[in-house]
């Protein structure tokens, strides 16, 4: 760690001398290899996401395409933590960046018209990449537990990037770059590549090799310790990860209140509720980049609380319980997320159809 500024211990050759040992030691190896394998791992979420009005067109919920893209991750997180034990990672790796490649070559390979059979063809494509993203998040998540802190600071800066690179990549390729989106997402569908390389090449692989692999320390924990609640009884799926649920829902005029509502809990929720519900019917922001600071103060608050959540995980669960728990926990945002996916189907055609009886019909041109 580098020293405090203005503290006895600070100068610029102490700090020169910590940043050149950084980048001499193997820490900077596994910092750059979590960050690329928090980025790959969720930037074709992302993607998808970013693309749900371009694959299922305006007629269907863009929840379908949500909840495809969350129920497989939900499932594998659920289950794969009680036997995934017996796959080493380096196979696990291999499997994850092969499947999403083809689930994500399939939605790109699939015609780009919206009738029935092309969607189906479509969803089956982000299920399997959802599948190897789940799969992914858990596995990756675990593997932290070897590395330490730092590697899971990394692993969760780059989820938190792959959500503006993402974004920002599938914007800039359909508009300035004039790329089609089917042309967008076959790009997109080589990108598991730079996973291979990040585990394969970057990460050293010496923290790995040396553990011991024996059933003791990677068994999961026996049913009087199954749970992995943190040591002050709260459970890993915290307040604040509920309160996000509906950012992740696509109907973004539900976040004008997430972090008042995580800030003052003794608030009943109910009327966090009905104030958003209540906003969500009238044009009550002038202006769009109001919605921009306060998504962004949301996304502030979700990644503090997802990289302490882990993070309290490393510090407080046994050795021997760790790598079960860091993968087992990862099952919560996607148990909030599906929730989200389910009630934003519903909410985003009762508020499309009631703005259009009161005459705000711009959700019908999208």
């Amino acid at each position: 760690m580098l020293p405090l500024p203005g503290a006895p211990s600070s100068s610029w050759a102490m700090y020169r001398a910590r940043i050149r040992a950084v980048l001499n030691s193997g820490d900077l190896r596994v910092v750059i290899a979590f960050w690329l394998l928090g980025l790959i791992n969720n930037v074709l979420y992302v993607i998808i996401l970013s693309a749900a009005l371009d694959l299922v067109g305006p007629d269907v919920p863009k929840g379908v395409v949500l909840l495809a893209d969350v129920v497989p991750s939900l499932i594998i997180k659920a289950c794969a933590p009680y036997f995934i034990h017996a796959v080493p990672y380096g196979i696990r790796v291999v499997f994850f960046a092969t499947v999403s490649t083809l689930g994500m070559l399939l939605v790109g390979l699939t015609p780009s018209h919206t009738d029935g059979s092309t969607i189906s063809a479509k969803m089956v494509g982000v299920v399997l990449a959802s599948l190897t993203s789940g799969g992914g998040e858990l596995s990756f998540l675990s593997l932290t537990h070897f590395y330490g802190h730092n590697s899971l600071a990394s692993w969760s800066s780059g989820t938190g990037g792959a959500g503006l690179i993402g974004a920002g990549a599938y914007a800039l390729a359909t508009t300035v770059m004039g790329l089609s989106v089917q042309n967008s997402l076959l790009a997109s569908a080589f990108l598991p590549i730079i996973m291979l390389i990040s585990f394969f090449v970057i990460l050293p692989r010496d923290p790995l090799r040396n553990a011991r692999h024996d059933s003791e320390g990677r068994r999961p924990p026996p049913d009087e310790e199954e749970s992995t609640d943190s040591e002050d009884g709260q459970p890993p799926f915290s307040t604040a990860e509920r309160a996000g649920l509906l950012d992740h829902s696509g109907t973004n005029e539900f976040t004008g209140d997430a972090h008042v509502f995580e800030a003052k809990k003794s608030q009943p929720w109910w009327q966090e509720f009905k104030k958003n519900f209540s906003r969500s019917q009238h044009l009550f922001f002038p202006f769009v980049y109001i919605i921009f600071i306060i998504v962004f103060c949301e996304g502030l608050l979700g990644g503090a609380v997802y990289v302490n959540t882990y993070a309290e995980i490393l510090d407080t669960i046994p050795q021997r319980d760790r790598e079960f728990s860091l993968g087992a926990t990862s099952v919560s945002d996607s148990a909030g997320i599906c929730i989200a996916g389910f009630l934003g189907m519903a909410l985003e055609v009762f508020l499309c159809n009631y703005q259009v009886k009161h005459g705000k019909d711009f959700c019908t041109k999208l």
